[in-house]
């Protein structure tokens, strides 16, 4: 895609801002090539700063499951705007979204609002370690939380061992609890439960992985979690910053009937503002500060353009909405896995709920491991060929795609008849 107005921005972005992206995955780094940039939304459509118009399954990572600039969000932040943009102080908008967040998402009986979903993740960790006296946690390889420390963490040498620092920047010292685990293997996670139950904080978890490829839980695998957390006293927090809002109304713990003790909520809950969520039992929130000995604090959490975003989305959503929104992501998911398969590509193209992945694989995807085993480079072919047909899609082949409530079957049946001939291509 030759696009000279975003060339010309992206040589500009790298001779200020590291890599000309605030955030690694806009660089195409995973796919070749330059990022275009963008100069507005509607709908499930994007523009480009050169004009091109490209239909949109990235949506903001799954931020703006109405589509882009829905009207209702639109007017809500616009009013909001009027009356200040950040007060550092309690607003009655802080209450009513926590309400409603509360309302839909039974296990969280005590809300606390933040920025993002880093925060969230970060800050409910530290309250499961200030709540059990316990310092280890334990992720599985490939589910990302963020980029706080301790949750940095690649797998060591062991089937179940304690995390090596991921990146630079992030001292041993700080994932030295950290014990990760590679999904969907039930023997290591009872390996780690023998070796370490007692000692064990938080079992942190993305109840549908979406950061290494959408890669679901095996059947009863979410439901095993739960009972080696209960059985120790560990709590369990579900990772629901991409899931929550996004694949039902009570996220997906209500999908799967598994109550974790902790959730985390982002994206789709702050409207494509800044705003996530944390929240859970009484009991455990209640040892956050000001009223228990956990600190966290934030001076725009709350913000009211966030708050007025996140309950303008919260409340264009109903049932069925998920049945629509489900419908157009079986209508996707099916339409790639007949296109490509059609051309005599293996891939493998899975959906859970509301999300859809796509790897270049000669069989099922069931871990990180196998993640990464997929062709990664045709990906990258593919996704420069849907590009120049106007459809974007993740720039990463360790990402999911997304459907918005602005996509129609007609938005759709393009995007497939764009996948057929890219095939062809490959």
């Amino acid at each position: 895609m030759n696009d000279p107005r975003s060339h010309e921005l992206f040589e500009r972005a790298t001779r200020i801002i590291p890599g000309g992206v605030n955030s690694p995955v806009r660089a195409f780094g995973g796919v070749g090539g330059e990022p275009f940039f963008v100069a507005r939304g509607s709908g499930a459509y994007l523009e480009t700063a050169d004009g091109r118009r490209l239909i949109d399954y990235v949506q903001s990572w799954g931020a703006s499951i109405l589509g882009h600039a829905h009207p209702a969000v639109v007017e809500a932040v616009s009013r909001a705007a009027v009356d200040g943009t950040s007060f550092g102080a309690p607003t009655e908008r802080e209450v009513v979204l926590a309400e409603a967040i509360a309302e839909r998402v039974p296990s969280m009986q005590r809300v606390r609002l933040v920025s993002s979903g880093t925060e969230a993740t970060m800050s409910a960790l530290r309250l499961a370690r200030g709540f059990t006296g316990r310092d280890a946690i334990v992720k599985f390889a490939g589910c990302y939380h963020g980029h706080a420390d301790a949750l940095l963490a690649a797998a060591g040498s062991g089937i179940a061992t304690f995390g090596l620092p991921s990146t630079a920047g992030v001292p041993a010292a700080a994932v030295g609890d950290t014990l990760v685990v590679p999904w969907n293997d039930v023997a290591a996670v009872d390996a780690v439960w023998a070796a370490h139950g007692e000692r064990i904080a938080a079992l942190i978890v993305e109840p549908v992985p979406g950061n290494m490829g959408l890669v679901p839980a095996a059947d009863g695998f979410l439901a095993h979690l739960r009972d080696m957390c209960t059985g120790t006293g560990t709590l369990l927090i579900f990772d629901e910053v991409i899931t929550g809002f996004r694949v039902a109304l009570g996220g997906a713990q209500a999908v799967f009937a598994v109550t974790p003790d902790l959730s985390c909520f982002g994206k789709v809950v702050g409207g494509g503002l800044p705003l996530a969520a944390f929240g859970g039992r009484s009991d455990v929130m209640d040892h956050l500060a000001p009223v228990g000995p956990v600190y966290q604090a934030g001076t725009l959490s709350g913000n009211p353009l966030a708050t007025a975003a996140g309950l303008a989305v919260l409340g264009q959503l109903d049932e069925a909405s998920y049945t629509r929104l489900e419908a157009s992501a079986r209508r996707f998911a099916d339409g790639l896995r007949s296109a490509l398969t059609a051309a005599g590509l293996a891939v493998w193209v899975p959906r859970v709920s509301t999300l859809t992945g796509l790897f270049f694989s000669e069989g099922p995807v069931a871990d990180y491991a196998q993640a990464q085993g997929a062709d990664a480079e045709r990906y990258g072919r593919f996704f420069h060929g849907m590009l120049d047909r106007g459809v974007y899609l993740a720039p990463s082949a360790f990402e999911t795609l997304f459907v918005s409530l602005a996509h129609t079957d007609a938005d759709i049946d393009q995007t497939i008849a764009s996948a057929a001939e890219v095939a062809a291509s490959l």
